[in-house]
């Protein structure tokens, strides 16, 4: 197992060079730099207050008023006066120091944006993967059970009408019969926490955020529970059909210890497949469903680095989503062999 471990983690290395080569070069080839972007801004008056000085000492100017100057000075501030091997190389270099430059929209370390945007797909991100394992595996279960009943019937009619709605078209639903004033107005819209949420005691507090999840939370799980849920009792219902099932039942165990004990284990083997997923929804963020509640997360900040062409939050994001990713990976498998001792990486 050990020599599997570090085989995978060698891996790593050339996986994670291939992916900011990729990113790298398709968002640098990609139209609209950033030059170009506060050039924009500089054409509509942005920022010529900034600029008058430079551009009244320039008579070199371009079609549109902006002097080489200007232009030449953009290029040596966001580093596009080297060739693209050049930046990469340099980009590199500071990712030794986990340095991912500063942000071209925010002015800011990419680390301090993204650790600011941080706490809102954290919390989801969390809890929405803790009460998707905790409600869809017993669910399934008991799906499995119960097959081919009524209850059965019903319930997989529900959960695949949940399954049918997109999150973000439930999120607007929710809002405008449940948050909206058109005709409920039980829970907020907008922010994690309300404006006099410090003033709150500690059980208040707690209130509060389960107030202001409700909703958002709801829609950020809709599409999950179905599939977790009909993948457990899919597996269960495989596995109990399997010799060593039958093997069980001559010899007269119940039936809850069939389910429970010998076929929960194996079925649970594809639901751990998952559990690698857990670091990446620290990064998991859906844009409309952010959009929708006025959520400041993951979701939305990368939406807004690609509209403004930030290549360092691009980059600082995907590079840390990827090591998450196949962390993830790795904990799967390892998970793997805790689940079913027959399993044996080597």
């Amino acid at each position: 197992m050990l020599d599997y471990l570090i085989r995978r983690i060698l891996i790593m290395i050339p996986t994670l060079f291939g992916v900011t080569i990729v990113v790298f070069f398709i968002i640098n080839l990609a139209p609209g730099s950033p030059v170009e972007q506060k050039l924009q801004a500089l054409r509509f008056g942005g920022m010529g207050q900034q600029t008058q000085g430079v551009e009244s000492a320039s008579s070199n100017r371009d079609s549109s008023g902006i002097s080489q100057e200007v232009i030449d000075a953009l290029n040596k501030q966001y580093g596009f006066d080297k060739p693209i091997h050049i930046r990469y190389w340099i980009w590199i270099k500071n990712l030794v120091r986990f340095d991912f430059g500063e942000s071209f929209t925010y002015e800011e370390p990419v680390t301090d944006v993204i650790m600011s945007k941080f706490p809102v797909s954290l919390q989801f991100g969390v809890i929405s993967i803790f009460l998707s394992y905790l409600i869809c595996i017993p669910l399934g279960l008991i799906k499995a059970v119960k097959n081919g009943t009524k209850w059965d019937l019903v319930s997989s009619f529900v959960l695949f009408v949940m399954y049918s709605v997109p999150g973000f078209m439930l999120g607007i639903l929710l809002i405008v019969f449940f948050a909206g004033g058109n005709f409920l107005e039980w829970f907020p819209v907008g922010d994690l926490y309300s404006d006099l949420y410090e003033d709150l005691t500690f059980w208040g507090k707690i209130q509060d955020r389960v107030h202001h999840f409700i909703l958002p939370l709801i829609s950020y799980m809709i599409g999950s529970f179905t599939v977790l849920t009909m993948l457990m009792k899919n597996s269960l219902l495989d596995e109990i059909s399997k010799d060593y099932i039958r093997t069980a039942r001559a010899k007269g165990v119940s039936e809850k210890m069939i389910y429970l004990r010998h076929g929960l284990r194996n079925a649970l083997i594809p639901i751990v497949t998952g559990l690698g997923g857990f670091l990446t929804i620290f990064f998991a963020g859906s844009l409309l469903i952010e959009m929708i509640f006025n959520l400041d997360g993951i979701g939305l900040m990368s939406y807004q680095a690609v509209l403004e062409r930030d290549y360092n939050l691009i980059m600082g994001s995907v590079f840390i989503q990827s090591v998450l990713m196949l962390v993830g990976n790795l904990i799967s498998d390892i998970a793997y062999t805790v689940v079913d001792p027959r399993i044996d990486f080597k």
